[in-house]
């Protein structure tokens, strides 16, 4: 894998900056692969063990429950070094998620248990802990290497980066389904219920990868040199004065997170490229789980017909990164290049309004997946790379947990609020058809705006967030 990732990173970097991204992709490849399991069995197991009309509930609830979480990661990222605090989360929720495999097959509080209730305690914990997975692992991650990336580099390699990574999620999506769709296979090991064994060993396979990222991370701080990992050399040479004149970053507290987040319109616009998105994809991924829990037979049949979807987004995703985002990039600035996400978002939604169907949103979900993740994604997080630390780790938290969560909540309730209309109606075609034109128009402005402040900051070497 390395001599393969070696070639595709020849983009003109030293033999340095290729081991920098090579070791990047293979972390983030193991992030990406965990989280492609963990992602859809959050749902599927709170579905199993409290039931599914409470996930309305427990997206609305993650909210207030995530900002103590996001408190003490402010202070973690005073503390620790930016590679020990990915290596940190990602041990963290290893080890955790190791125990949560075995309570899985407990045949009271796990899924031996097949009657679903509320008052089930173990399933909110589940999902309430698997909901800080995206921001403090993925997030952090990202958060990571837009400190070590310049500008530059994140337009020849982040494109590659995110298509090798695709290889993790499509691995662990294809194992997910094909264990789970062919659960009877378990009994050569004298398993006496596929479905609940399946789902620990997925979940151990989580822990496990999420234990390798430390070490490819202590491979990548010992044969790298520092010079490499300078990032944008600006906001570089900055820390280090900063440094020299002894201005620790804990002045900055806890709570600067929040507070850029209110104050900096940057900040803000990142904040609505998220909004945008996650709110489209509540109303979209209620209406999917819905769907495929009552086409299901069995909680195995019901969570690989989840990862089937997620494969083929991770396939699609994979072949637009490598081949059309890297083109994208290298001909178009970024401004352009953020003003096509909503674009093609548009032109789904407007597929799914006028043609609803099962199938519709099957095709919308993982067409906006892919979108997201092979294109959206990696644009929103070269937006941080000319910011201030602690835009980049602070503020950034703040959105990927409260923003995130905030934004899935107000999908939620949009959900809950139009729930009397019927399907294919035309007050159904109206109302929705409305609520994704308000979406997209902020979405077309947010992202013209920021690619402008963006391409002016580069074009000056200036910082974003230290003015």
């Amino acid at each position: 894998m390395a001599s393969f990732l070696g070639g595709i990173f020849n983009l003109g970097l030293n033999r340095h900056e290729r081991l920098k991204f090579i070791l990047l992709t293979i972390s983030f490849a193991f992030v990406l692969g965990s989280y492609t399991i963990a992602k859809e069995l959050k749902d599927s197991i709170f579905v199993s063990i409290v039931g599914k009309d409470h996930l309305p509930m427990a997206k609305l609830l993650v909210i207030f429950l995530l900002i103590p979480a996001a408190l003490v990661y402010s202070r973690l990222v005073d503390v620790f070094r930016r590679y020990q605090l990915l290596a940190f989360y990602s041990m963290l929720y290893g080890v955790i998620l190791a125990g949560f495999a075995v309570l899985l097959g407990h045949h009271s509080i796990g899924l031996y248990n097949a009657e679903t209730s509320p008052y089930r305690l173990f399933g909110w914990i589940f999902y309430f802990f698997l909901e800080g997975y995206s921001p403090f692992v993925v997030g952090v991650f990202w958060a990571f290497a837009n400190s070590v990336t310049s500008p530059n580099e994140a337009k020849n390699c982040y494109p590659v980066m995110v298509a090798g990574s695709k290889i993790g999620g499509i691995f662990a999506a294809l194992f997910a389904w094909y264990i789970l769709d062919h659960a009877k296979a378990l009994d050569c090991f004298g398993c006496v219920n596929h479905d609940v064994v399946s789902h620990q060993i997925l979940m151990g396979l989580v822990s496990v990868m999420l234990l390798c990222v430390p070490v490819i991370l202590t491979i990548l701080m010992r044969t790298v040199p520092g010079q490499y990992l300078h990032g944008y050399e600006a906001v570089y040479q900055l820390e280090k004065q900063q440094d020299k004149e002894k201005e620790s970053d804990a002045k900055t507290g806890m709570f600067s997170g929040i507070k850029l987040l209110v104050q900096s319109p940057y900040v803000l616009g990142i904040f609505g490229l998220v909004f945008f998105y996650e709110t489209l994809n509540v109303v979209i991924g209620l209406q999917r789980i819905g769907i495929l829990k009552e086409a299901s037979t069995s909680v195995a049949g019901f969570t690989a017909s989840m990862f089937w979807q997620r494969f083929q987004a991770h396939f699609y995703g994979m072949i637009i990164s490598f081949f059309g985002v890297q083109f994208l990039l290298r001909r178009f600035e970024l401004r352009r290049c953020l003003f096509l996400v909503p674009f093609l978002i548009s032109g789904l939604l407007i597929f799914f309004v006028f043609t609803y169907s099962v199938d519709a949103i099957m095709y919308l979900f993982i067409g906006m997946s892919t979108v997201n993740y092979s294109i959206s994604y990696q644009l929103r997080e070269s937006l941080y790379i000319p910011t201030s630390k602690d835009m980049k780790f602070k503020a950034k938290a703040w959105i990927d947990t409260f923003g995130t969560k905030f934004s899935k909540g107000f999908g939620c309730l949009f959900s809950n609020g139009t729930r009397s209309l019927a399907a294919g109606t035309t007050a159904f075609t109206v109302v929705y058809g409305g609520f994704f034109s308000l979406l997209m128009l902020a979405w077309f402005i947010t992202s013209w705006l920021l690619g402008k402040k963006y391409e002016k900051a580069i074009r000056n070497n200036e910082i974003i967030g230290n003015e």
